[in-house]
């Protein structure tokens, strides 16, 4: 079976579900039931001293552009 074909698969079997209020809020609290198990199990916490990692690395000066600005030569003047 292709990747197509089992796209086409998964959306066939889907539909009656995703036509489903009831059913797919259901489907999204087991997903997000999903994730927050596997982030127990890993250790992970979600966003846990983000604050605290962006400001070090900011002092170090790792918070840099890694690509240039696209609108870096552009003056927004010439544009209206």
């Amino acid at each position: 079976m292709t990747a197509i074909e089992l796209r086409e698969e998964l959306s066939r079997e889907m539909n009656p579900l995703l036509d489903s209020e009831t059913a797919m809020k259901k489907i999204i609290a087991y997903v997000k039931g999903l994730v927050v198990a596997q982030n127990k199990k890993t250790g992970v916490a979600t966003r846990k001293d983000w604050a605290a990692a962006a400001k070090k690395a900011h002092a170090a000066g790792e918070d840099k552009l890694m690509i240039a600005d696209v609108f870096e030569d552009e003056k927004m003047e010439d544009l209206q």
